[in-house]
């Protein structure tokens, strides 16, 4: 198609605070066709099909061409335009939300990475063209349409996410690592669970473990366990086997050994204990 078009979108209501479509679209420019200078109040990012132009972004200009994209990030003073002799034409979406920023994070697109390229295929262009498939003013298109806009992101995520790799200082991955522990010590997961979750070796997370809590992962893994378990002899009517298997212990007689070396006493003691401590307050 030789000849100028442009068809858009815009939400009017845009009412999901986490994430939602502000606006999409794709146009073949004119020759010369420019937005800008100026600003906008939420997310853009553009991919172009065909032809070039040009994005500047502060004092920076860029010459741009079919396969690549920007992105326009909000309050940044931003002009882009299409080339004279081969004007560009693009699609686009426009996102905001409360966790839009957290999302883009993830894709290596930032103010000091705003290009990408990608021209192995037609598969931008498409997941683009989804949203824009699937605008309208009902719940049900603005869950599409936020999907579709998840799916894209998604997809940026796979291919450039690498781009800007966030480093991780050695606390951050033991902060991780325990953070995992935390949700799921009650199921039968392992070191190797822990050290891919926080994406490091075996080896690595050891040396993190004993660095910053003096102890190492499968240690601290077992005592987070028998506490918990304590915590629940101590606060619910279970019996040791239900604690045993609520805290990860697939074998009791195995659970009772490692809760009476760090506990002191096994856990049959340990409530009896409990419901003698519990006794005695009740007695007038």
């Amino acid at each position: 198609m030789g000849e100028e078009f442009k068809q858009s979108f815009k939400n009017a209501s845009h009412d999901s605070l986490g994430l939602s479509v502000y606006n999409c679209g794709i146009q073949k420019c004119g020759p010369g066709y420019a937005w800008g200078p100026a600003v906008r109040d939420h997310y853009l990012i553009h991919y172009i099909i065909s032809g070039k132009g040009t994005f500047q972004d502060g004092g920076t200009l860029r010459h741009l061409e079919a396969g690549d994209g920007f992105l326009v990030l909000p309050s940044r003073v931003v002009t882009y335009a299409a080339d004279e002799a081969d004007p560009w034409e693009y699609c686009w979406v426009g996102f905001n939300g409360a966790d839009a920023q957290r999302f883009l994070s993830f894709t290596g697109l930032s103010a000091d990475t705003p290009i990408f390229h990608y021209d192995r295929d037609s598969l931008l262009r498409e997941e683009l063209q989804a949203i824009i498939a699937a605008v309208g003013p009902a719940p049900c298109h603005e869950a599409r349409m936020t999907a579709a806009l998840m799916n894209f992101l998604a997809t940026l995520m796979e291919l450039f996410g690498s781009i800007t790799p966030r480093k991780s200082s050695g606390y951050e991955y033991v902060k991780k690592s325990i953070r995992f522990i935390d949700f799921n010590y009650s199921r039968d997961i392992d070191i190797d669970d822990i050290a891919s979750h926080a994406g490091i070796s075996r080896s690595h997370l050891y040396r993190l473990f004993m660095q910053y809590v003096s102890m190492p992962p499968n240690e601290y893994l077992t005592r987070f366990r028998i506490n918990k378990a304590a915590a629940l002899l101590r606060s619910n009517n279970l019996s040791v086997g239900e604690a045993a298997f609520s805290t990860g212990f697939s074998d009791q007689l195995y659970f009772s050994r490692v809760f009476k070396k760090y506990k002191g006493v096994p856990p049959s003691r340990y409530l009896r204990e409990k419901a003698d401590v519990t006794e005695k307050e009740g007695t007038p």
